[in-house]
């Protein structure tokens, strides 16, 4: 993360307001259209899997892992990860998401999906999915559908639609 001290937290309820800004600024209004943001809509984030990244006490990036399930299986979506524009290119995003990801293996979660560009997310451990494993319940460009296993063979036999895991909201 070069030059700047960085601090990795764990988001608490006080920051909804700060991180909706940031998103705002980020993502803009559009945001709301996008498949992962729909299937935002229907579960809350875990704030136990959710982080903050701070400069002294300026909020500069999130990362949320909501519950879902890809078909019948548990899995969690990642999103949206923001950093703010002037602080991009630093890390920052790429730490929040280890954080994230080392705190979901630690909680026994196994898969982790999300929409994105997979040479920036890779970097992390993501892969494109199989074609046709898993299916998001819109307009999704197949090449930008992305899992991490957390578990060694957790795709395996994993197929379906993505969607809010009712049981864990």
């Amino acid at each position: 993360m070069n030059d700047l001290a960085v601090t990795i937290l764990a988001e608490t309820a006080d920051d909804a307001g700060s991180i909706d800004r940031l998103n705002e600024r980020t993502f803009g209004p559009g945001r709301y259209a996008k498949t992962a943001y729909r299937i935002r809509e229907d579960v809350s984030h875990s704030l136990d899997l959710s982080f903050t990244a701070r400069i002294g006490s300026l909020l500069v990036g999130s990362v949320r892992l909501s519950q879902v399930r890809i078909g019948t299986t548990a899995a969690l979506l990642l999103g949206p990860l923001t950093v703010e524009p002037a602080f991009r290119e630093r890390g920052i995003g790429q730490a929040l998401m280890e954080q994230a990801l080392s705190e979901a293996r630690e909680r026994g979660h196994r898969l982790v999906v999300l929409v994105g560009d997979e040479p920036y997310y890779a970097k992390a451990g993501f892969k494109r999915v199989p074609k046709g494993a898993v299916i998001m319940p819109g307009p999704v460009d197949p090449a930008r559908l992305l899992v991490a296993e957390l578990a060694p063979g957790a795709l395996e036999g994993v197929s379906g639609m993505v969607g809010p895991d009712w049981a864990n909201t």
